[in-house]
């Protein structure tokens, strides 16, 4: 597990960018989600350990530098792997699906699923593979990354401000947005799977 606090501490903007860019870039967000870089630069940005308008800077950049890098590697590679009919993961038919599904719903897809950790993860893969038109992706994911840079590092910032002695805390408040970033997807996955149990036993 990275230790949050001295990723920010002694790395600064530099190792946000970094991490930031390697969520997505190079799908590390199972490990560290760019939630919890970007609460705790809000929380040190409060502290005046950093610079809020920078934070809200580089997090921008570098999220679309990561999901810029993740739709290219989709869109040139991602096709390669879906060639074996009837794979649970693997079958062509997924390709077809993906392209329906994001020349319907793409745009709304890039713009919000910024703000759901494992979605964020592999949406820039997944709408490379569907070959999304890139201008579009990239402007919908522009606006979506600066409103997750915004209002992600604001609550790191609000909370930075209510709770007295937070850096003595940050580990603790970090763990718990994780969970709460996170819950709603393991839900999901749970309600999916239990529906197709029953369907299967009808």
């Amino acid at each position: 597990m990275f230790n949050v606090n001295h990723i920010i501490q002694s790395g600064g903007l530099l190792l946000l960018g970094l991490f930031l860019f390697a969520e997505v870039g190079l799908f590390l967000g199972f490990f560290l989600p760019g939630d919890t870089l970007l609460i705790a630069a809000g929380i040190y940005a409060m502290m005046g350990k950093m610079s809020l308008l920078a934070v809200i800077i580089v997090a921008t950049i570098a999220a679309i530098a990561g999901d810029s890098t993740a739709y290219y590697l989709g869109r040139r590679f991602g096709r390669s792997f879906f060639k074996k009919e009837d794979s649970l993961l693997f079958d062509p038919k997924h390709i077809a699906r993906a392209e329906h599904y994001y020349q319907k719903y793409g745009s709304k897809t890039v713009l919000m699923a910024h703000f759901v950790p494992v979605i964020r993860t592999f949406n820039p893969l997944v709408s490379g593979i569907a070959r999304m038109p890139y201008r579009k992706f990239l402007m919908f994911d522009a606006i979506g990354d600066l409103a997750w840079a915004i209002t992600v590092s604001l609550v790191g910032y609000y909370i930075g401000s209510k709770i007295p002695n937070v850096d003595h805390y940050i580990l603790y408040v970090v763990g718990l947005v994780i969970i709460v970033s996170i819950a709603p997807t393991i839900v999901h996955l749970v309600l999916r799977k239990r529906k197709l149990d029953r369907n299967k036993n009808l």
